[in-house]
């Protein structure tokens, strides 16, 4: 028995290891650079959020006993808040044309940065 691997095995294993080892670093990369941009929109989030939403919502999120929710018990759901603050719902009146899509991605950032689990 021969401990010689052929030239096109070999050639197969490395290529093999090498697309594992992209396809194993993708996905943290992507969640790094989303992590990194959610950061820089969290900021300008809280700013809107104070300036738009903490009248009904509350500062902080906290709301004083109003028939608004509390934000940091907000489902982990971009897709429905951004509908939600778009048409509005119950007591809540549409903003869709009074918040610009940035403003509602930034407060977006915001709340889901302060979302109790």
């Amino acid at each position: 028995m021969t401990d010689k691997v052929s030239k096109p095995a070999a050639a197969s294993v490395a290529a093999v290891a090498v697309a594992a080892i992209v396809w194993m670093t993708i996905p943290a990369t992507a969640q790094q650079q989303a992590a990194v941009g959610d950061q820089a929109l969290i900021a300008p989030g809280r700013t809107a959020y104070a300036q738009k939403c903490s009248h009904c919502h509350g500062p902080n999120m906290v709301t004083a006993g109003t028939v608004a929710p509390d934000l940091r018990a907000f489902p982990d759901d971009n897709t429905r808040f951004v509908t939600t603050v778009k048409q509005g719902k119950n007591n809540m009146p549409p903003w869709k044309d009074i918040l610009s899509d940035q403003e509602i991605t930034e407060i977006w950032a915001f709340v889901s940065s302060r979302r109790k689990p």
